[in-house]
């Protein structure tokens, strides 16, 4: 790892920072790297990921040279920022986080991680002539480090139950939260949310009199790169919101565009099928993860193996996950905030359940390299999953643990 990136990641005992001044400041610093590109400006809860790369493989295959910015990385910290064409290289990470190193020296209140990486992004994507960026947010979206620049078309996926901490503990709270990237006159997009998500979503367009475009049916006839039927609904979202930004495609282009879609950890499917991968970390997305699967594979179930970090609803995820459970492999992913197996342990034994095995295991690869005769399933952090996808590719020496 560069000193630079070695730099970034220290930022991370920072914590997280909610709050505009210092990406504010920071673009200032730059020059306003923003200025002149156009962003579609992605938050939710969940199918946040896949939807963005839905919308970057329409405008791919329009003809777009668009960038990319997502969170977490699974492996390398290079994947959250790209383009069309390619990752955002080593060396510039090098130079423009040198950048940013040399701008922010002094600063009182000192940038964090995800405010470093959001400038360092957009700094990297003026570099390149971009026109156009799909955005995702970090942690809910008012007060989030991406809302500092004004978008073509806001998009709000699903919304759960997640870092309520951080955000609210209903999910009117949360919602108020993510439609915050709702700016005046701008077009939203969304799709099914529930009744108390879906009435602020509602009340906060209105009343910045932004138009707002309800998905009511997800996409059909059409072969997805992505597996499952939340995925349908995913990309319908993602197909409206590149029409509301101006970008059509012909019939053909856009099977191709929906087709060639790939993003890791999203029942991610390896060694032919034996082990899927899922980044499913929250209620809503294990019960979809769980639906996935049994629609994947009907009367089979998952030797399951499951770290959690535990800041998380980890027992409702259990709960989700107990009916296509065949046995627990419980494990632990390289970050203070995983739970201990023990911990998991307890939490699977306190449920009413069919007794299956429970084993614990001391990493990421023991649990991997336990015998099966089973499809195995890695689930319950991207944290997890990142590990698990870097041992599988055999990129240990290259994997980029980070806590956000």
């Amino acid at each position: 790892m560069n000193p630079e990136l070695s730099w970034l990641y220290s930022t991370q005992l920072y914590g997280i920072k909610l709050g505009l001044d210092n990406v504010h400041r920071l673009l200032a610093a730059l020059d306003h790297p923003e200025a002149g590109l156009k962003f579609i400006h992605v938050a939710g809860t969940n199918g946040k990921g896949s939807t963005c790369a839905f919308i970057h493989a329409i405008l791919s295959r329009a003809g777009v040279q668009a960038g990319l910015f997502t969170s977490p990385h699974l492996v390398r910290f290079n994947e959250r920022i790209r383009d069309t064409e390619r990752e955002i290289s080593e060396d510039e990470i090098e130079a423009g986080l040198k950048k940013l190193r040399e701008l922010s020296s002094g600063w009182e209140a000192h940038p964090t991680f995800f405010e470093l990486t959001f400038t360092l992004a957009l700094d990297w994507f003026r570099q390149r002539g971009l026109t156009w960026v799909v955005l995702e947010t970090g942690l809910g979206g008012r007060l989030d480090a991406t809302n500092a620049i004004t978008p073509e078309v806001s998009v709000i996926t699903r919304i759960g139950f997640d870092h309520m901490e951080q955000l609210g503990d209903s999910l009117s709270k949360i919602a108020i939260e993510k439609a915050g990237i709702i700016k005046p006159g701008i077009p939203v997009v969304t799709g099914l949310q529930d009744p108390a998500a879906m009435a602020v979503i509602q009340d906060t367009a209105k009343r910045l009199r932004a138009p707002l475009l309800i998905v009511d049916s997800p996409v059909e006839g059409i072969k997805l790169g992505l597996q499952g039927p939340h995925q349908a609904w995913n990309a319908a979202v993602a197909l409206d919101a590149a029409r509301e930004a101006g970008i059509f495609l012909p019939a053909m282009l856009l099977e191709e565009a929906l087709l060639s879609v790939q993003w890791p950890g999203r029942f991610q499917a390896l060694q032919n099928g034996r082990l899927i991968l899922d980044g499913a970390h929250n209620p809503e997305a294990a019960l979809v993860l769980a639906g996935t699967w049994e629609q994947a594979f009907p009367h089979e179930k998952a030797d399951i193996i499951f770290a959690a970090a535990r800041d998380k609803d980890v027992a409702s995820v259990i709960q989700e996950l107990i009916p296509i459970a065949a046995s627990w492999h419980l494990t632990t992913f390289q970050s203070s905030r995983s739970m201990p197996p023990s911990q998991i342990r307890d939490i699977i034994v306190s449920f009413d359940a069919p007794k299956v095995p429970v084993l614990e295991h001391a990493s990421v690869a023991d649990a991997l390299q336990a015998p099966a005769s089973r499809r195995k399933l890695v689930c319950g952090s991207l944290y997890l999953v990142g590990e698990a996808l870097a041992w599988q590719q055999n990129r240990q020496d290259g994997f980029q643990p980070s806590l956000q």
